[in-house]
């Protein structure tokens, strides 16, 4: 620990290249690991192709909903690990990153029809393997117990991201900036819970409770949807709020409160991939 200290540590790694994009990289691979902002699925996904076969597995550890969706349009032959994460970390300056306890990854398989469920099984598990070597912690669900993760994670993620951006506050700023603050966050989340359930999502009565139990527990925050903002970056939009909204029209269900959120961000998207407010 000493030497480590003082003179740093040195890690020795096989080092299989570095490219800039997925052409430029040799061969074909048995895992391709997503863990962009999931913007511009479509385009990510048919970007992939130099480097997959038939028997690549695609890995998606990113936020939101109904991100496997164009994958499996382009990849239908593929299997998909579907990744809900639960992290976090701060980056103050440069180079510098500051991860916090908070550590765990939920993974399942997003059901492939055309490939066998031993197939599919096999790959998760050797999946979950090298994450185990990693000592990276982790928990395997079902295909269907991992969407409602997905769920879970996307109803914390449309009220925070979205309201923090928007106002430009952090968490507790933004829930104790009026009185009225609290009931619309739980508005909009139980706005999502209602799409949720109607798709057939096992959505809990108390998961709202618990999530505003949690976020009361712990710092105000800022999240990564205002930090982006803030950096003049494109947002991650569309799966976290986009598609809980689009799928609440087609199934008729009232969401007045995410519409409004989600037609002031989509504004908002607008102005930083113009770069920037006019200056007249």
């Amino acid at each position: 620990m000493a030497s480590s200290v003082s003179d740093g540590e040195t890690i020795n790694v096989l080092f299989y290249g570095l490219g800039a994009a997925p052409d430029e990289a040799p061969g074909h691979y048995d895992y391709i690991v997503c863990c962009n902002k999931a913007i511009g699925q479509e385009a990510v996904a048919k970007s992939l192709a130099p480097v997959m076969s038939e028997s690549t597995t695609i890995v998606l550890i990113q936020n939101g909903v109904g991100n496997e969706d164009p994958f499996r349009a382009i990849c239908p032959q593929n299997t998909i690990i579907s990744c809900v994460a639960w992290t976090g970390a701060i980056q103050n300056t440069p180079g510098i990153v500051h991860h916090t306890k908070n550590e765990n990854l939920q993974i399942g398989i997003f059901t492939n029809p055309n490939v066998s469920t031993e197939i599919e099984n096999k790959r998760l598990e050797i999946f979950s393997n090298l994450l185990s070597v990693g000592k990276t912690p982790h928990e395997v669900f079902s295909p269907s117990r991992l969407q409602t993760a997905r769920w879970e994670k996307v109803i914390w993620n449309c009220a925070w991201n979205c309201l923090t951006t928007l106002t430009r506050l952090h968490t507790h700023e933004w829930l104790n900036s009026s009185p009225e603050a609290m009931n619309m966050t739980r508005t909009l989340m139980g706005e999502v819970v209602a799409v949720a359930r109607k798709m057939q999502v096992d959505i809990k009565d108390d998961l709202i409770d618990r999530l505003m139990e949690r976020i009361l527990g712990m710092p105000s925050i800022g999240t990564s949807m205002l930090t982006d903002a803030l950096c003049g970056r494109q947002l991650e939009l569309d799966v976290i709020l986009g598609v809980p909204v689009k799928r609440g029209r087609e199934l008729g269900v009232d969401m007045k409160v995410c519409e409004t959120v989600y037609t002031l961000l989509q504004g908002v998207d607008l102005g930083l991939r113009q770069g920037g407010p006019k200056t007249t």
